[in-house]
C-alpha cells in the first residue's frame, strides 16, 4: 500500500516508458491494491477502539463510530474507480487517474503513530521514519523535475534533463538515477548542479532550496530531540542528585553522610527505581490503572486459593465480591487488612489455610504484603494483637457459616486440660526437685556419720593392747570387747 501510494503511481505518471512497457502487469497490480483497500475498509468496520482505557468490541457501535469519522470519507473517496476513465483518455494517463489513492497516506501516518507508541525502541523507529520521509521527498522531487523538464523540453538548455535521443541518457534507469541524483544535491543544499536559465527554472529551484532547508532543519531538530529523549531520564535523575549535593554542601553535611546519600542514589539508578509510579500512572483512567496494578503487582485473590500472606491497604479501594466477580459484599479502604484468616490457623475453620473470599481492586491500589512467617514472629511479641485478629477471623467465619462450633469448644476444653496438665507437671517437677535435694542432704549426713564411725573404730582398735603375751588370749578378749562396743553404738 505504501509503495503503491508513495512511489509507484507518481513514478509511472512521470516516466511514461515505465507505464507503457507492462500495461497488463500494472492493471493486475492496481486491481489487487484496490481489493486490499476494500478489505481494509471491512477491517476498519470491525476494529475496536479505546473508551476510558478499555477496548470496545460491540460491532454495531464500531460501525456507527467509523462511518461518522473523516477517515471513512477519505477511504471511500480513495477507492472510487476513477482509473476507468482510461477508456476515454488512454492508458498512459492511468497513473494520474489513480491519484485519489494518495488519500490512503493517512493510514500510513496512523501506522507510524501506533508503531512508535508500541515499539520498545521508539528512538530507533523515529530515525528510520525520518530517513524514509527524506527518501520519499527526494523521490517525489526527482519525478517532478523530470516532468518539469519534459514540459520545458528535454535538452532545451543545460538545466533541464538532457534529450532522450542521446544514447547515454535514453534508458529508463539512467533517467531516474540522474533525476534522483539532481534531487538529492538540490534538497541537501549541496549544489554543484547546472545553473538555471529560464525564470521558471529559477522559481522551481528556489522552491526546492526552501524545501531542502526545511528538510535539513527537520533532520537537525529530530536528531537533537531523539538524543534528548534518550537521555531524559538520566538528565532528570542527575539534576536531582546535583541539587541534593548542593544542599548538603550548603548545610555542611559530613562527608560520611554525603557518601551514604550518593550510594543510595546509585542504588536507585542501578535498580531502575528512579521512576515515580504514581506520577507515571496519574494520566491513565481509573479502570486501566486498576488493571495495570493487578497485572504488574498482584493477581485478584480468589476464594479457595492457598493463603501465604496477608495484606494491608495503603491506598485505594478493594471490594469483597461473590463468585460471579460482580456482586459486592463489602468495600475495603485504606488501613483495612485482609487475608489473615487463611494464615492464622483458626481452630474450627472449615477452610483451613484457604482463602475465604474473593477480593478485587476497584481502582489503582497500593498494598503492604506481610508473609506468614513475619506475621507469626510479630504476633509472638504482641499476643494481644493475635487475640484480636483471631477473634475478628472467628466472627467473619461464623458469619459466613465456615466455623464449626463443636470443634471450637472441644478445642477450648483441650487447651484448658493442657494448661492444667502443664501446671500439675510444674508442681511435680518442683516436688521432685525438693525430694532430690532432701535425698542429697540426707546422703551427705549419712556419709559424714559413717566417716566418723570408721574413725572411732580405728582409734579403739589401736588402743586395745596388741603387745601382750605371745598366746594372744588377752588380745582376743580385747577385740571381742571392741566389737561388742561397736554393735552397741550402731
Amino acid at each position: 500500500m505504501f509503495f503503491e501510494c508513495s512511489f509507484n503511481d507518481l513514478f509511472r505518471a512521470c516516466f511514461d516508458e515505465l507505464q507503457m512497457k507492462n500495461i497488463q502487469v500494472w492493471l493486475v497490480l492496481d486491481y489487487i491494491c484496490d481489493g486490499v483497500y476494500i478489505l481494509d475498509i471491512a477491517v476498519r468496520l470491525h476494529t475496536g477502539f479505546l473508551d476510558q482505557g478499555l477496548l470496545v468490541k460491540d460491532v454495531r457501535r464500531l460501525r456507527e463510530t467509523y462511518i461518522r469519522t473523516l477517515q471513512c470519507t477519505l477511504d471511500i473517496c480513495s477507492i472510487l474507480p476513477t482509473d476507468l476513465l482510461y477508456l476515454i483518455v488512454g492508458m498512459s494517463y492511468t497513473p494520474l487517474l489513480r491519484f485519489n489513492r494518495l488519500l490512503r497516506l493517512s493510514r500510513l501516518f496512523e501506522f507510524f503513530e501506533r508503531t512508535e507508541t508500541r515499539t520498545s525502541y521508539p528512538n530507533a523507529f523515529r530515525i528510520c521514519k525520518l530517513v524514509l520521509y527524506i527518501l520519499v521527498i527526494i523521490h517525489w522531487n526527482a519525478c517532478v523535475y523530470y516532468s518539469f523538464s519534459k514540459v520545458l523540453g528535454l535538452g532545451s538548455d543545460s538545466w533541464v534533463y538532457p534529450n532522450a535521443s542521446d544514447p547515454e541518457f535514453g534508458s529508463l534507469t539512467r533517467s531516474y538515477i540522474y533525476c534522483l541524483y539532481w534531487s538529492t544535491l538540490t534538497l541537501t543544499t549541496i549544489g554543484e548542479t547546472p545553473p538555471p536559465v529560464r525564470d521558471e527554472e529559477y522559481l522551481f529551484l528556489i522552491f526546492d532550496f526552501l524545501v531542502g532547508v526545511l528538510i535539513f532543519a527537520s533532520i537537525v531538530g529530530n536528531v537533537g530531540s531523539m538524543i534528548s529523549n534518550m537521555n531524559a531520564t538520566r538528565v532528570g535523575f542527575q539534576t536531582r542528585v546535583d541539587a541534593l549535593k548542593h544542599y548538603m554542601h550548603f548545610r555542611h553535611v559530613s562527608k560520611v553522610l554525603e557518601q551514604r546519600v550518593i550510594r543510595w542514589f546509585d542504588y536507585l539508578w542501578t535498580n531502575q527505581k528512579t521512576i515515580d509510579e504514581q506520577e507515571v500512572l496519574r494520566s491513565l483512567p481509573n479502570k486501566l490503572r486498576a488493571e495495570i496494578a493487578i497485572n504488574v503487582h498482584l493477581d485478584t485473590l480468589k476464594k479457595g486459593d492457598v493463603g501465604k500472606e496477608m495484606y494491608i491497604i495503603k491506598e485505594g479501594h478493594l471490594a469483597v465480591v461473590g463468585d460471579d466477580g460482580v456482586t459486592q459484599f463489602a468495600v475495603l479502604t485504606a488501613g483495612s487488612c485482609f487475608g489473615e484468616i487463611s494464615i492464622l490457623n483458626i481452630s474450627g475453620s472449615k477452610m483451613g489455610n484457604r482463602r475465604t473470599a474473593n477480593i478485587r481492586s476497584l481502582g489503582y491500589s497500593d498494598l503492604f504484603c506481610l508473609s506468614k512467617q513475619d506475621l507469626m514472629e510479630a504476633l509472638q511479641e504482641f499476643p494481644h494483637a493475635r487475640a484480636q485478629l483471631e477473634q475478628r477471623g472467628r466472627d467473619i467465619l461464623q458469619k459466613e457459616g465456615l466455623l464449626e462450633e463443636v470443634n471450637v469448644s472441644a478445642g477450648e476444653e483441650l487447651e484448658v486440660k493442657m494448661e492444667r496438665l502443664e501446671t500439675s507437671l510444674d508442681r511435680l517437677q518442683t516436688c521432685l526437685a525438693r525430694l532430690q535435694s532432701e535425698f542429697n542432704s540426707s546422703q551427705l549426713r549419712l556419709k559424714k556419720r559413717l566417716t566418723a564411725l570408721e574413725h572411732n573404730i580405728t582409734t579403739a582398735t589401736t588402743g586395745s593392747g596388741f603387745l601382750s603375751d605371745a598366746d594372744g588370749s588377752e588380745s582376743v578378749s580385747g577385740c571381742d570387747f571392741v566389737r561388742s562396743e561397736i554393735n552397741i553404738r550402731l
